[in-house]
């Protein structure tokens, strides 16, 4: 039996098998179509396996040739390196650029410094703005107390000569 007998007859066994209404699926008997694809699969040309085995092989000649690539261009890259930095000019840029270095480190020193000392001026301001802050809050908390607990013992004063005029009231009225 050849390939495409097989593929035609797992297609009739797929059409004419049981539906599962609304789903759209069908119910089949597993073990009959696993057997057709064995035999599918085992009448496959043996060109399909050589060129299966062919593409293989391509990729891992590629995948060793990238690599051998790139072991190539790092020797190369490291070979150029080392015959720049014997030239003269390379040597002459590297004490410019060392030269570039420090006095850029002098100057991050010196704003260091001076950021240092206005950070320090200006935290000392807002210390102190803080503190005649606070003593003008406890100062108008104080007062504020102050007149409440006023304010507070007229009500008590008001309430209590209530209560005592109430209470005669009531004596007299015996």
């Amino acid at each position: 039996m050849d390939v495409i007998k097989l593929l035609e007859y797992l297609q009739e066994i797929v059409e004419s098998s049981s539906k599962i209404p609304v789903t759209g699926k069908a119910v089949i008997n597993k073990r009959e179509i696993l057997d057709i694809i064995d035999q599918i699969i085992n009448h496959l040309p043996d060109e399909f396996k050589k060129a299966r085995w062919i593409c293989d092989e391509k990729e891992r000649i590629l995948v060793d040739a990238k690599h051998q690539a790139k072991i190539f261009e790092e020797e190369t890259i490291d070979k150029i390196r080392r015959r720049v930095e014997k030239q003269d000019l390379v040597k002459e840029a590297q004490t410019r650029a060392e030269e570039i270095i420090g006095s850029a480190q002098r100057d991050a020193k010196i704003m260091r410094l001076g950021a240092k000392d206005y950070a320090d001026e200006i935290l000392s301001q807002l210390d102190r703005e803080i503190e005649l802050k606070g003593q003008k809050m406890l100062h108008n908390i104080k007062d504020d107390v102050q007149e409440f607990l006023i304010s507070l013992q007229g009500q008590i004063t008001d309430t209590t000569t209530s209560i005592r005029d109430n209470v005669k009231e009531l004596r007299s009225m015996k």
